[in-house]
């Protein structure tokens, strides 16, 4: 199969100092290579490593049970080469979805394929103690679905704002206890695993990012709230503070509803609104009129909506999003070109995308525009 070519970042460099990191490029290429494998020759091409190099890695890989043989290469006049493929469930990953009412786990492979799948309800206002008891009741209920194999960490998807750096909420629309609680070291002392905290947008845009190139885009998820991840040079953009994203508390009528942040007009009061009254219409044009926006403010190529609200009725809400940000286009607003899609599954992407938080540095995609 065709394997993506590396990029200047991901390229290998024969230095000690980087020996995770080269370990990390040639995982990458392994998972990418399937069942069908990739020979040590391919390795060092794609890598820029000395075939000793690779060598190296590749051995220590097989003794740590991530990467087996997968067969000869048919000779094209030498010595048939040796084929490596990934050990997909040599170990796991758990993502979790803290929602405003309900919980998603999910147990992956190092493939990034669920393995298990666990969904709760949840009262993100109850008393942190009681939230933080049955996220780790879902964790240690899916670690147990492969007890012989090991668990590397668990990702943890939750609505923003928060610090992704320090894993601290703050002022959760709708939920201002939350302010300063710190969610990471909490859940990582209930469970022992070690844990990664980042916005439910950031985390399912991560996971879209790893799959089919999208260039720049911006996913929407509209469910119990509203936010964007944003996806700028194959990168999650996060921000200096790493706040961005907060696009549902744009305000988009001055003297509009009240928001549950504090605010009036926000575009997530108006989206939702129109839902519970029955207007999909109304509310897909108003997700639209925010999604050109940020067309026109970032130029993005894509973007990608998601989310259990627009599961209910996703080429409703595709129609109205496109026809909105077209109109845009042709008063000369830019955003002609833009593509836009769903990512399906409602809100699994999310978490899946949450495990991806702790399974991409073990392949070398830890990058996040500041």
């Amino acid at each position: 199969m065709a394997l993506p070519a590396r990029t200047k970042s991901q390229a290998g460099v024969n230095l000690p100092a980087l020996r995770h990191h080269n370990a990390a490029l040639v995982l990458d290429l392994l998972r990418a290579a399937g069942a069908e494998g990739i020979s040590r020759l391919e390795l060092a091409e794609r890598t820029g490593l000395t075939p000793q190099a690779v060598s190296k890695i590749t051995a220590r890989l097989r003794a740590e049970g991530l990467a087996v043989g997968a067969g000869l290469r048919p000779s094209t006049g030498g010595k048939p080469r040796t084929v490596l493929r990934l050990v997909p469930d040599a170990q796991f990953a758990v993502g979790l979805h803290l929602d405003r009412d309900g919980l998603t786990a999910v147990l992956v492979d190092l493939a990034g394929r669920p393995v298990a799948v666990t969904t709760a309800p949840l009262d993100f206002g109850a008393p942190a103690e009681q939230v933080l008891a049955g996220a780790a009741d879902a964790v240690r209920d899916l670690s147990a679905a492969e007890p012989h194999k090991p668990v590397l960490g668990l990702g943890v998807a939750v609505p923003g704002p928060l610090d992704h750096r320090d894993g601290v909420l703050h002022r959760v629309t709708g939920f201002p206890q939350w302010d300063g609680f710190p969610l990471r070291d909490a859940l990582a002392e209930r469970t022992g695993l070690p844990v990664t905290v980042d916005k439910d947008t950031n985390a399912a845009a991560l996971t879209l990012s790893l799959g089919e190139p999208l260039g720049d885009f911006a996913y929407l998820h509209l469910g119990t709230g509203l936010g964007a991840g944003l996806v700028l040079g194959g990168e999650v953009h996060r921000g200096a503070r790493t706040g961005a994203g907060e696009f549902g508390h744009q305000t988009l009528q001055l003297d509009g509803p009240l928001c549950g942040c504090g605010g009036r007009g926000c575009i997530e009061a108006l989206c939702l609104a129109a839902e519970a009254r029955g207007d999909r219409a109304e509310a897909a044009r108003v997700l639209g009129a925010g999604a050109a926006n940020l067309v026109g403010l970032l130029d993005i190529d894509r973007v990608v909506l998601g989310g259990r609200t627009v599961a209910a009725d996703e080429d409703a809400y595709v129609r109205g999003v496109r026809a909105v940000i077209e109109e845009r286009a042709a008063r000369g607003g830019g955003g002609g070109t833009v593509t836009v899609t769903v990512a399906g599954g409602g809100d699994r992407p999310v978490a899946e995308g949450a495990a991806q938080l702790v399974l991409a540095p073990v392949f070398g995609r830890v990058g996040e525009r500041g």
